[in-house]
């Protein structure tokens, strides 16, 4: 079993025997003393509109610009690092040729294929949508396949913890969320009968031919495994002069009662193997993120079919979107044509003409960007970013997500180091770190 399984079980169990100790007391404080609450998960703390860099700011980047100054370079990383930079401003003076050919006058006639291609394939792109599962190991994969690999652990880990397993299963492994919610909801009513009359037999049995049963507990992958834990078995009993079969409970089959309470408040704690989205990082030349490839169809909320018709009914509708609207209406259908992505793919523009590319929830925060960038910079020396259009990104937009910063489907942003730092850093070209140049995707 892997050991953040172990101590996920080890520490549900630990909390379950806390809550039937009793409501705890600080030795040192008062019986009238607040008591504190604990909050889990990342979370972003309230911005303050950006001023001056701070005292402590200012130390971390002089610190950095003074190592900057004195630390010696790696000879070989220096010779691969002029020749990226190199290749970099040949493809950049290739980028303002194909530019200025790009003002001249189009074609008078361009087909309705190539307009629907154009609209398809966007400057950013990126392989596919891929997750992390710390839970179960360090992999990269794709949802389907996370899906298949969860299934195939949690149901390897029965045998050692079968009724915690199964709570595990049932949240995990199906993912129809109202028919999960049902489900919970009999089981719970099953254990709770149980809890509150145990020696009444009418509750330790439950027919399988029930429509209850039938309907709404056993499509539930994992809802047997979870019923054997909780001390139930199959036999085949007489019904109405028939026999017919039933889970039935024994107390002999579980520790005491306190592990059906375990169990049940278990199911309602809902908790599941979760997946993180994996960034995907990607650091592209100039000439690499000048490609047109079309973004995965894991990006969009529509299958690639509702796409095409998408695209087609948007087409049809040009003359429609030429007639004066509202702004209302504008914004109304707007916020329609965002909601077709469920991810943003983000490149960040250095000076240097490199990208740094990340994949994102589209409902994550612009703070996140921000930490993704922090994360790879070599440097720890305050920036700024900007969209393409000028528009200067400030703290107050770090809650903000990104649907709701307009950042969908996919956008650049331009990387500049804070005014208070810029004259110091112009003596140095470099902005990523060593190891992420080398991930600079050869042509």
């Amino acid at each position: 079993m892997a050991e953040k399984i172990k101590k996920f079980f080890a520490k549900k169990k630990a909390d379950a025997r806390f809550k039937l100790a009793g409501p705890g007391r600080r030795l040192d404080t008062s019986d009238d003393s607040s008591s504190s609450v604990i909050q889990t998960g990342k979370h972003h703390a309230s911005q303050v509109p950006r001023g001056e860099p701070s005292h402590a700011t200012r130390q971390a980047a002089e610190a950095a610009l003074a190592r900057l100054n004195s630390q010696r370079k790696d000879t070989n990383f220096n010779t691969s690092l002029a020749a990226i930079q190199a290749q970099v401003r040949r493809e950049l003076e290739a980028e303002r040729k194909n530019e200025e050919l790009k003002r001249s006058p189009p074609p008078l006639r361009r087909s309705t294929e190539e307009e629907v291609e154009l609209e398809m394939s966007p400057n950013l792109a990126v392989r596919g949508v891929y997750y992390r599962c710390p839970m179960i190991s360090e992999e990269i994969l794709s949802k389907d396949e996370w899906k298949t690999k969860i299934k195939e652990f949690l149901f390897e880990q029965l045998e050692e913890e079968r009724g915690l397993t199964a709570c595990l299963i049932i949240h995990s492994c199906n993912y129809n969320r109202i028919k999960v919610v049902d489900c919970m909801e009999v089981l719970c009513k099953y254990l709770e009968n149980i809890i509150a009359n145990p020696d009444e037999p009418k509750f330790h049995k439950i027919r399988c031919s029930n429509a209850t049963f039938k309907d709404k507990v056993l499509p539930i992958l994992g809802c047997t495994e979870l019923l054997y834990g909780a001390g139930f078995r199959q036999q085949n009993l007489e019904h109405n002069g028939t026999i017919e079969e039933f889970w039935v409970f024994e107390k002999d089959n579980v520790e005491g009662i306190e592990t059906l309470e375990f169990l049940r408040d278990a199911l309602k704690a809902e908790d599941r193997i979760e997946l993180e989205l994996d960034r995907n990082v990607q650091v592209l030349s100039p000439a690499q993120a000048s490609k047109r490839v079309e973004l995965p169809p894991a990006f969009y909320s529509l299958s690639p079919e509702d796409l095409k018709k998408e695209q087609q009914l948007r087409s049809e509708a040009m003359e429609k979107q030429m007639q004066l609207r509202t702004k209302a209406m504008r914004d109304k259908e707007e916020q329609r044509e965002l909601r077709k992505y469920k991810f943003a793919l983000i490149r960040i523009r250095f000076p240097d003409g490199l990208y740094l590319q990340g994949t994102f929830s589209v409902y994550e925060k612009f703070g996140s960007v921000i930490e993704f960038i922090q994360e790879h910079l070599e440097n720890n020396i305050p920036f700024v970013l900007n969209s393409p259009t000028g528009h200067k990104f400030e703290e107050a937009d770090y809650e903000n997500t990104l649907f709701a910063l307009k950042l969908v489907p996919a956008t650049i942003l331009v990387f500049q180091w804070d005014p208070s730092y810029a004259d110091d850093m112009k003596q140095f070209n470099t902005f990523l770190k060593p190891e992420m140049m080398m991930l600079v995707q050869s042509l």
